[in-house]
Formats: C-alpha cells, structure tokens, sequence
C-alpha cells in the first residue's frame, strides 16, 4: 500500500439472482485484507509500539485492518 493512499477494503459482489426467486436479492459485502494490496514491503515503514502492536495484532499500521463487528451485515 502506498503511503498516504486511503483504499477502501470493503467490496461488493452481486450474486447472481433468478427471476424465479421468490426472495429478493442482497448485496453481499466482504472484506480485502491489507495485505492483499501490498505488493511488497519496504524498509522504514512505522510500526506500532510492542503493546500497541499486540493489540491489534499486527506492527505495522499499513497492515491494520479494524474488522468492525456487525459491519456491512446484512439485515433479516
């Protein structure tokens, strides 16, 4: 991931819908992981404190990914 640049992790994915179905259709989310769009690491990259970093289970804040609960859920 470059520095600076704000990429939205979440993505969209229409499935595929019959006209047959008596359900209407969802929009269905999921969720990219940082480190998918990092094509590699450089050096000096800022890292977390060793405390900050086990709590969010990773050292580098480009790496960060929050995985809200209940985020993008669909509702029933």
């Amino acid at each position: 991931m470059e520095k600076g640049q704000n990429v939205d992790q979440w993505r969209e994915w229409d499935a595929y819908y019959s006209p047959f179905d008596p359900c209407p259709p969802r929009q269905k989310y999921y969720l990219i992981p940082p480190d998918q769009m990092t094509t590699f690491q450089s050096a000096g990259l800022k890292q977390y404190s060793p405390h900050e970093a086990l709590k969010r289970g990773t050292l580098w804040p480009d790496l960060y990914s929050p995985y809200p609960r209940g985020a993008k859920e669909g509702t029933r």
